[in-house]
């Protein structure tokens, strides 16, 4: 039965016309930025990169309803995991990115068994703290983490010893594109399982779950714990790509920012995550080349503008403007 419940949960979560579209347009997206954009293939895989973060953010947030500032910590945690590794033991990506999966998910889970027993603005506070004082350790530890200067020295070898990493980026792009592309297709199986499920009940109404006998608590932990996963793959591909870590990678900013580009596109979506993302780094990179100082009104501005008119993020549009359409017929 738990064969047949599990092969069903895979079929509904991944068949269907309907359900493949976004996976096809995520992909032609993929090769049009590929071949329109030859020469912005670094900040490409940067938004890629972020992407898989805010997708994590999304399963913690958008699904189960744990809304923390502090999702920078398994972010940094994983990507000084990275470069430590590929510097002291084996610079091969795959393990790397293991590496970074596994401290990410060690840090996401004991720092859950305090932060999943608070809510509100005690959780708030709480996540920032843990993220605070890992930064200041990664600040301090000079001799192992760079310091303020931050982690260099980190060199890849090809990945599944075929495919060398280059100076343009392509092999940077498809290999951060590669892993969002797994990450969603296992988040997808995941959020449409009775956990999944369960996460959303628990958003809902912790207490009518508990009532029917889910461990909510457990739960949250577990998904904040596979949450903490993703994100420290985010900040491993960072490490391995940029080839520098540096202490901002705890800095509340980001984590400020993910949150952002979430709401933006929409919570719980899970697509959602990838077009508040890409309007997001889109619009700041632009603004900031015009007006370096002000661009922070634009970002404003526009998630007023969200918030007020698509409360459900801008992956709400389309539906909007066909209900509005309907409406005038």
């Amino acid at each position: 039965m738990i064969r047949i419940s599990t092969i069903d949960t895979v079929r509904t979560s991944l068949g269907g016309t309907g359900k493949l579209l976004p996976v096809a347009i995520l992909i032609t997206c993929a090769f049009a930025a590929f071949w329109l954009f030859p020469y912005d293939l670094g900040f490409m895989t940067q938004m890629l990169i972020m992407m898989v973060f805010v997708v994590s953010f999304d399963l913690i947030l958008g699904y189960a309803g744990i809304a923390t500032l502090g999702h920078a910590a398994m972010y940094g945690c994983g990507a000084y995991a990275a470069g430590l590794f590929a510097i002291h033991a084996s610079p091969d990506p795959l393990l790397g990115l293991a590496v970074g999966a596994v401290i990410g998910a060690l840090i996401a889970f004991f720092s859950g068994l305090l932060l999943m027993r608070a809510h509100g603005l005690s959780l708030l506070m709480l996540s920032i703290a843990i993220t605070m004082v890992l930064q200041e350790i990664a600040s301090k530890a000079r001799d192992v983490t760079g310091g303020a200067d931050g982690l260099t020295g980190i060199s890849m070898t090809p990945i599944l010893g075929v495919f060398e990493f280059d100076f343009i980026g392509k092999t940077a792009f498809w290999y951060a594109f590669s892993v969002l592309f797994v990450i969603l297709v296992v988040l997808r199986i995941l959020v449409a399982s009775p956990f999944g499920l369960a996460l959303r009940g628990i958003k809902d109404s912790p207490s009518r779950m508990r009532a029917i006998g889910t461990p909510v608590y457990w739960r949250k932990v577990t998904a904040y714990v596979i949450g903490g996963t993703i994100a420290g793959i985010a900040g491993a591909l960072s490490a391995q790509i940029t080839s520098l870590v540096s202490v901002e990678a705890f800095n509340f900013a980001l984590s400020a920012d993910v949150m952002v580009m979430l709401i933006l596109g929409g919570a719980g979506r899970l697509y959602g995550a990838l077009i508040g993302t890409l309007v997001f780094m889109t619009v700041r990179h632009v603004a900031a080349s015009i007006d370096p100082f002000n661009w922070l009104f634009v970002i404003g501005f526009m998630l007023l503008a969200v918030v007020f008119f698509l409360p459900d993020g801008l992956i709400s549009l389309p539906r909007r403007v066909a209900r509005m359409i309907g409406a005038r017929r």
